[in-house]
């Protein structure tokens, strides 16, 4: 079992930065692929960004302005993100897939966190 809680969210001016982080329990994390999404109201759930054994994979939306990372030892994944725009208000999850690929879809992940709130002001 894998519990994930997210922090790092907030209110920021287009153009500027935030860096988000997902905090995981459990010893066998670091195995885990780690998938980022986001919710604005009254859309679906859209993929952001995801790491795994490979690599990394991003949304065009956000690709060259957002970074994920991750540090094992904090078992911390983390998401930077730049350039801010309005379009990127949302709820954002992270979530932990035990099978260690990563993947654009949301079902492939076992485990989600409550989310954070990024709100871009223009």
């Amino acid at each position: 079992q894998v519990q994930l809680v997210e922090s790092g969210g907030g209110l920021v001016q287009a153009g500027g930065s935030l860096r988000l982080s997902c905090a995981a329990s459990g010893r066998t994390f670091s195995s885990y692929a780690v998938g980022w999404f986001r919710q604005a109201p009254g859309k679906e759930r859209e993929f952001v960004a995801a790491i795994s054994w490979s690599g990394a994979i991003y949304a065009d939306s956000v690709k060259g302005r957002f970074t994920i990372s991750r540090d094992n030892a904090k078992n911390t994944v983390y998401l930077q993100m730049n350039s801010l725009k309005a379009e990127d208000t949302a709820t954002y999850y992270c979530a932990a897939d035990e099978k260690g690929y990563g993947s654009r879809w949301f079902y492939r992940y076992d485990y989600w966190g409550q989310g954070t709130q990024v709100t871009v002001s223009s």
